[in-house]
């Protein structure tokens, strides 16, 4: 087959890893915007199970891709003066940067084309190509140009964010909330390099008007958040982007999705696809495993259309639970003030049930004695699992849903 990718991301290098280890004649190229080396962003996460998937599909990009990851096994919360710690799973960072240079190199060395500074405003300039995978992001051009016939839709999210880096390098992932004269502001924060970490600072709207987020410049709100996180930053600056113009913007997230994730010979991977919240941090790992999924769907079917069909039905039940999680999340965010009076251990317990469907219809401190319970008598949490999905399709029918 003659592919073309456009969009020089994770989900694209592997697909084209994959496809190739699959059959070397196959001719892949990548076309990516920017120049080598200019991406957007910090640090991603992912987690161990991942790292097992990689390592089935091609054993030698997953060996880079770990040799060049950091690892926490545990979290640590700060809420105004109060510090609580809890252990969880295996978590692991790799820069964003170094992550695409590891997967470039992997796919240059298999005989994929990379061409760095090659925009693609048009499937209609690929028309030699059998398949065009449009791996470029929320904001892709070859989804928008027929939105229609993919049925594309997005959700904004109600709180700001921001991406940032700093040169404090976090031993565990960390989650700091402030409390201002306008309301919380928080951030989360890990180590994805031995000099750097990524933080996301998020708010509601409010208080990110009342604090003047809204209004000052780059420098000035740098600072601000800088004096607001020093408890946790240890004097070390907050940085805006690494790389292209050096600024960071304030923003809502995008939730994506489509009602098709083919049309023709286009097929969508990756943001292009579906986006779901950063809080969760699946992001990276969604992508690759939709990398996965297409070329093991081209490699079992010698017709492209059962193909791409097969690929979206395994992703779309693949993504179900995911993105009830990540609704459930922001949603998390979206009412700190429910949760934040508690007290911190109980807080942070929360925190990591926020993808319930059951905590946002049921009194945190309720919820809190519940959830220790169900941890002890197995009857009690098969009740949860039963009980979660139908109370939250019960309040949402009735209500536009609950407000912090």
């Amino acid at each position: 087959m003659k592919i073309a990718c456009v969009g020089g991301g994770p989900a694209s290098l592997y697909f084209s890893i994959l496809m190739k280890l699959q059959d070397p004649s196959h001719d892949l190229t990548v076309h990516e915007r920017n120049p080598a080396g200019s991406t957007y962003g910090w640090g991603v996460t992912y987690w161990a199970g991942l790292l097992d998937r990689l390592r089935s599909h091609d054993p030698e990009s997953a060996r880079a891709v770990s040799d060049n990851s950091v690892r926490w096994d545990h979290g640590v919360a700060h809420v105004r003066d109060s510090r609580t710690e809890h252990k969880g799973d295996e978590g692991f960072g790799i820069g964003r940067r170094r992550l695409l240079e590891l997967l470039a190199d992997r796919a240059a060395s298999l005989g994929v084309r990379i061409e760095y500074e090659r925009e693609i405003d048009s499937a209609a300039r690929l028309s030699g190509a059998d398949l065009v995978v449009a791996g470029d992001g929320v904001h892709s051009v070859l989804r928008e140009q027929d939105a229609g016939r993919f049925g594309s839709e997005v959700t904004l999210g109600r709180n700001v964010y921001i991406w940032l880096g700093t040169t404090k390098v976090f031993d565990s992932f960390t989650f700091s909330f402030v409390e201002t004269p306008h309301g919380w502001i928080w951030c989360y924060a890990y180590g994805f390099s031995r000099e750097h970490s990524t933080c996301v600072v998020e708010c509601s709207p409010r208080t990110w008007t009342g604090l003047g987020l809204d209004r000052l410049g780059e420098a000035d709100g740098l600072a601000l958040l800088e004096r607001l996180f020093a408890g946790i930053l240890d004097g070390h600056p907050l940085i805006g982007r690494s790389q292209g113009d050096g600024s960071a913007r304030w923003l809502r997230f995008r939730t994506l999705t489509n009602r098709t994730w083919h049309h023709g010979n286009v097929v969508l991977l990756g943001d292009a696809a579906h986006t779901t919240h950063y809080s969760i941090g699946a992001g990276t790992t969604l992508a690759l495993e939709d990398a996965i999924a297409l070329a093991g769907a081209l490699g079992e079917h010698r017709e492209l259309r059962p193909a791409l069909e097969r690929y979206e039905r395994e992703r779309r039940s693949a993504l179900l639970s995911v993105q009830s999680a990540a609704r459930h999340s922001a949603q998390w965010y979206e009412n700190v003030p429910r949760y934040i009076g508690l007290p911190p251990d109980r807080m942070f317990a929360l925190l990591g049930q926020r993808h319930s469907p059951l905590l946002p219809y049921v009194p945190p401190q309720l919820y809190y004695r519940i959830d220790r319970a169900a941890g002890q008598v197995e009857a009690l949490r098969r009740l949860k699992r039963w009980l979660g999905p139908r109370l939250a399709r019960t309040v949402q029918a009735r209500s536009p849903g609950p407000r912090g």
